[in-house]
């Protein structure tokens, strides 16, 4: 079976989504470019897998919504967050995201640090990733 492209599902959303959810592809690309940029039908999003050891591993994604797009991180929860940008806590467990919408800037500096962070997360193993929230300070704590 042939897969998708990513052009062939955005095609049906309004056109400022499409722009968002393109630059958005661009920068996700830019910032990880050994990752595999793959439709996933089922969940009507752009994934992105990146080579993990001797596999890959989903990693992070861009899904347009009929009035905004996300890019979102697999392992967000335990993502290096100081801005405290990323939504979804106490929404899901471990997947955070960044909503846009028209006329929203895109900081492409900032959202390809974030993205080489959820890269740098997704290597890690799951006790890995548990010991690094383990070992962030408290937000609350710090003042922050």
């Amino acid at each position: 079976m042939e897969s998708l492209p990513p052009e062939a599902l955005l095609a049906g959303y309004p056109a400022p989504m499409r722009d968002i959810a393109e630059r958005l592809r661009r920068i996700v690309r830019r910032a990880l470019p050994d990752a595999i940029e793959a439709v996933r039908p089922g969940w009507r999003l752009i994934g992105y897998d990146i080579p993990s050891g001797r596999k890959t591993a989903f990693c992070c994604f861009v899904w347009a919504e009929q009035e905004h797009v996300h890019l979102g991180f697999q392992y967000g929860a335990f993502m290096d967050d100081p801005g405290r940008v990323l939504e979804g806590e106490g929404t899901t467990q471990r997947v955070r995201w960044l909503t846009f919408e028209p006329g929203d800037p895109l900081d492409e500096p900032q959202l390809r640090v974030l993205v080489r962070e959820a890269a740098r997360i997704t290597r890690l193993s799951r006790a890995e990733r548990f010991a690094a929230l383990l070992d962030r300070p408290d937000p609350i704590a710090s003042g922050g």
